[in-house]
């Protein structure tokens, strides 16, 4: 079935909204007005709510779209064969590629709807399966501590997400993750693995 040049049309218009939003959120935080999403798709004020009814609808359907692009990058990470390192430091340099609109979603997930919690706790999710099989691969064989996975997992986000908040501290005008990446792999697997 083809699609007609109005769908197409409008399938076009919407990629561009979320786009629009992707950039617009990821600089400024997502108190944004939708004026400023459209203004930055080139599209009336009007029309973006014509696809996004509300500013939830608009804000599920870009997270949504981001927590599939994380997953499906997450989905290559781990071999059986990857060390914790190798693991830890594809992790960050997936979340390099999208520092500014991550940082911005950990920091803010407390004033977003539900849908943008549950789209960040499955970010998560999708990079934990990597995590345990390479963890608890490496607590067998005797590299890192016998700690519960669930507590090596957090430590690590906890660890990142530190550092994302502070950013403007850390990593004035820069990335963040990508000036840091080395010490963070570094500490934390001191921390974890065994003496």
């Amino acid at each position: 079935m083809q699609k007609n040049k109005r769908q197409i049309q409008k399938e076009q218009t919407r990629k561009k909204i979320i786009e629009a939003a992707y950039k617009v959120y990821s600089k400024n935080g997502f108190k944004s007005a939708t004026s400023t999403v459209a203004d930055e798709a080139g599209i009336s004020h009007g029309l973006l709510f014509l696809h996004f009814p509300t500013l939830d609808d608009l804000l599920a359907c870009l997270l949504a779209e981001f927590e599939s692009t994380l997953c499906a990058k997450f989905q290559k990470l781990a071999t059986a064969e990857s060390s914790i390192e190798e693991l830890l430091s594809a992790h960050v340099g997936i979340l390099s590629e999208h520092e500014d609109f991550y940082a911005r979603l950990v920091a803010e997930t407390v004033l977003l709807p539900k849908e943008a919690k549950t789209a960040l706790a499955n970010v998560h999710a999708c990079f934990a399966s990597h995590f345990c099989m390479v963890v608890n691969r490496e607590i067998e064989n005797g590299v890192l501590k016998k700690l519960p996975t669930a507590i090596l997992f957090n430590t690590w986000l906890g660890l990142l997400h530190y550092y994302l908040q502070n950013r403007d501290v850390l990593a004035p005008g820069g990335s963040v993750l990508s000036r840091y990446k080395k010490l963070l792999i570094f500490t934390y697997c001191e921390l974890a693995r065994r003496q």
